[in-house]
């Protein structure tokens, strides 16, 4: 009789545990199938301007906001193409590509800054003699064919009493800017946080003209994070989580560059470590800077940048600022 009682006793128990391990795989499921899926489109390759994004998908910060976030690759149509036409819910842009955009009546909006100012500039090794932009007279300019390029150039030539008209323009196509350096270009356009930095690790000696250090409309935020309209109109909770999460992802980059840079590396197994390392370590401390918080932007900063490219005729017309950017979506405080 013991005997008996002993084996329905393990039997009832095992029954147990069998119906115990099917309710959590049925919970699991059922926790995956409640998360939203979310599609994230870089404006380039990965590298340290998106490492609060990696951060938040390995941390798993946009699953405790009920997002299921895939972080793809621009196709040929570009990140805000793919954005406006709701093909990707979010992604990477720039601030002077959004202004672009939103003249054409594109609807893509920028909901947060990734870097608080322009870290980018133009840059030549100092064998080629280019210390000040009134040196680009009679050098070569490697760029991607973009009209603001000769714009910009001129800008600050100007001020120098020189003229674009005396540089010689050329697509540097997909040649990065070391090769073309030593090929056929003289000085090209950078973001030193990455390409600077490269500089550094490679023991290439640069002269690095910031725009920042010569007009404070060329201060203007690049990247930004975008959405379209209609996800803002129809789903702002789901902006709202994702900016949440990304805000936790990008303040951890903050706070532990090293470790940040390793879930990068991790994520994205082609980058070279040692840069990534070195990259982060210089741009964590200016995603955030002097912003109240992180992704924080101002209608000034929009309306400067605005004002420049009209009045260099890269715009067909002025800007409407307010509806270009927000920051509804963000954290009150990070």
């Amino acid at each position: 009789m013991k005997k008996l009682l002993f084996v329905i006793s393990m039997i009832l128990l095992l029954s147990a545990c069998g119906g115990e391990d099917t309710n959590n795989e049925k919970t699991e499921e059922n926790a995956s199938e409640e998360l939203k899926d979310i599609t994230f489109v870089l404006d380039w390759t990965p590298n340290t301007n998106h490492t609060g994004l990696y951060v938040a998908k390995e941390k798993g910060y946009f699953e405790e906001e009920g997002l299921n976030v895939e972080i793809i690759l621009p196709g040929e149509a570009g990140a805000d193409q793919t954005v406006a036409s709701g093909q990707a819910d979010f992604g990477i842009s720039a601030q002077e590509a959004v202004t672009e955009a939103r003249v054409q009546d594109i609807p893509i909006v920028s909901i947060a800054a990734v870097i608080q100012h322009n870290t980018s500039g133009f840059a030549a090794p100092v064998d080629k003699g280019i210390s000040s932009p009134a040196d680009f007279a009679g050098k070569t300019y490697g760029g991607w064919g973009a009209p603001v390029e000769a714009a910009v150039i001129d800008s600050l030539m100007k001020q120098e009493g020189a003229s674009v008209e005396d540089v010689e323009i050329i697509n540097m196509g997909n040649s990065d800017f070391f090769t073309a350096v030593e090929r056929d270009v003289d000085f090209a356009w950078i973001y030193y946080g990455w390409t600077g930095v490269e500089a550094e690790l490679r023991d290439v000696e640069l002269e690095m003209l910031y725009l920042t250090d010569y007009s404070e409309k060329l201060d203007y935020y690049t990247p930004v994070i975008t959405t379209n309209e209609e996800m803002i109109d129809s789903e702002p909770d789901t902006v709202h989580a994702l900016l949440a999460a990304v805000t936790k992802g990008y303040q951890f980059a903050i706070d532990n560059p090293s470790e940040a840079a390793d879930i990068l590396i991790e994520a994205v197994p082609d980058l070279d470590p040692e840069l990534v390392k070195a990259s982060q370590e210089w741009l964590s401390p200016k995603y955030k800077d002097d912003a109240a918080r992180w992704g924080e932007q101002q209608a000034d900063v929009w309306k400067n940048y605005a004002d420049w490219m009209f009045e260099n005729n890269l715009l067909e017309e002025e800007l409407d600022v307010e509806s270009t950017f927000t920051n509804e979506f963000l954290p009150e405080e990070n």
